[in-house]
């Protein structure tokens, strides 16, 4: 067995066997003509279940046979144009042969005996993304396996800046429509059921910040201790971005940690174009962003930056079979100091080899090209009397729903728009999203793939109205 593990001696066999698994995938992707198979549970347990782990089959080529049928056939791929529901990009290729060689060599980031090099990468790439925010001279930051894991660190350290006693005072501010891991965060840090303070948004599904004033003031008022106010720069729903700079100076006012969940709006700042649509982002306290959305990167890339360095000691700890105290006085550079993960992949790579060969504009070129197909896609839907469209996007992300000319019953329009949904998933022909906006049942297009054309956008509504109408028909004969 000695034979499969990577070494001097086994160079050759690793050279075939990923060659072999290359092909295999770009064969895939070259012939690949829908988003998704449309295959169900029930129809695919069985097959993977019909796997006996302890019977291995000692041949590559039969492996990757077998990974074809339980796999490769019935992915959801989301280089396709019609791949149009998730925070999901197509990759670019630098960045997967970033993944190819991090994986092989397999460096653990978390101290320098384990990467020398990687971590040095990582640090530029940190202080790259400082500068592009406007964080300062001071700055620093961690890469992180997401935006839920960059938030949770965030507001871990904007507890302990807060020096709070009783971790019940501890409020911390979002928007309505802010990602779900600020709540989460909250519970496993351990605050208060009431620790959230649910912010409302204008029409544009932006933060008001009026309403952020007279939430942080009745807080003081009643005792409680503002820990920080989480600001969205694109929300996974709408792609709204709150207006930062106003915030920015509520939490100056108030004395407010304020963090930026800029995990999908990060995109801008390699923009060529709208770039101004984050101002504010460089007066923030702590910021996440999420390469592997809108820079176009393979799952997992994410970091989390500080304005100050040193909020990151609250993540800190010292062991001496790792990172012992002295380390830090003889200037060895271990980014577990600074990470709530120990053993880390070396994700910045992929990052690193895309800047190095597409650079930023090249990256900002791509987001911009969504940024303006989600503005072609609004004025589709602004148009077609069959929609009712929510907001014009900030980013890439489009809300509507189908609304039929005879049916006035909310519900039975809720029930339309979820079994297209549904219909067109089953069918295999298109993948989108959904969500509830006022509690009715929307459906969304998050827009993060430039091969997708306005074209596409019209055939997949034509395809949503089909499913809908048909139901409707469907349950009218039903009720006749």
């Amino acid at each position: 067995m000695r034979s499969h593990l990577l070494n001097d001696t086994t160079a050759e066999q690793y050279r075939r066997s990923v060659t072999e698994g290359v092909e295999r995938v770009a064969a895939k992707l070259a012939t690949t003509d829908r988003p998704f198979t449309g295959v169900t549970v029930d129809a695919l347990s069985p097959r993977i279940d019909g796997i006996d782990l302890d019977e291995p089959l000692h041949d590559t080529a039969a492996v990757l046979d077998e990974l074809e049928d339980v796999y490769l056939r019935d992915a959801v791929y989301f280089h396709h144009p019609r791949y149009l529901a998730h925070l999901n990009c197509p990759v670019v290729i630098p960045a997967v042969l970033g993944e190819a060689v991090l994986s092989a060599v397999n460096s653990s980031l978390d101290t320098w005996d384990q990467s020398a090099g990687g971590t040095l990468i990582e640090r530029k790439l940190i202080d790259w993304t400082c500068a592009r925010i406007g964080l300062g001279p001071a700055a620093d930051g961690v890469f992180t396996s997401g935006g839920t894991q960059s938030n949770l660190q965030a507001l871990l350290l904007a507890r302990e800046e807060a020096k709070a006693e009783d971790f019940a005072s501890l409020r911390i501010f979002a928007s309505e429509v802010s990602h779900f891991s600020v709540k989460k965060s909250a519970k496993l840090l351990g605050l208060g059921p009431d620790a959230v303070v649910s912010v409302p948004v204008d029409r544009d599904k932006r933060m008001q910040t009026v309403a952020l004033a007279r939430e942080l003031e009745r807080c003081t008022k009643d005792g409680l201790v503002p820990m920080a106010v989480v600001a969205t720069g694109g929300t996974t729903d709408f792609g709204s971005i709150d207006p930062l700079p106003e915030i920015a100076r509520l939490c100056e006012q108030y004395g407010v940690w304020m963090h930026v969940d800029a995990a999908y709006g990060c995109g801008l700042l390699a923009s060529l174009k709208y770039r101004d649509r984050i101002t504010g982002i460089e007066r923030a306290d702590s910021v996440t962003v999420d390469y592997h959305k809108s820079f176009f990167q393979p799952v997992s890339s994410s970091a989390v930056l500080v304005r100050d360095a040193a909020t990151l000691r609250h993540a800190t700890y010292h062991a001496e079979y790792l990172n012992p105290r002295r380390m830090v006085q003889e200037r060895i550079p271990n980014q577990v100091d600074k990470s709530l993960q120990t053993t880390r992949r070396f994700d910045a790579l992929k990052l690193w080899m895309t800047l190095r060969v597409m650079g930023a504009d090249g990256i900002g070129e791509l987001f911009d090209e969504v940024c303006d197909l989600a503005a072609e896609g609004w004025r589709l839907l602004a148009a077609d009397p069959r929609f009712d469209v929510v907001v014009q996007p900030s980013l890439s992300t489009l809300v509507f729903r189908y609304i039929p000319a005879d049916v006035t019953d909310p519900a039975g329009i809720d029930r339309a728009n979820l079994y297209a949904r549904k219909a067109l998933f089953a069918s295999g022909d298109a993948v989108v999203a959904g969500t509830k906006v006022a509690g009715r049942h929307y459906l969304k297009f998050t827009l993060l793939n430039p091969e997708t054309t306005t074209a596409d956008i019209a055939a997949v509504l034509d395809l949503i109205a089909g499913h809908a109408e048909q139901y409707l028909g469907d349950s009218l004969d039903r009720a006749s």
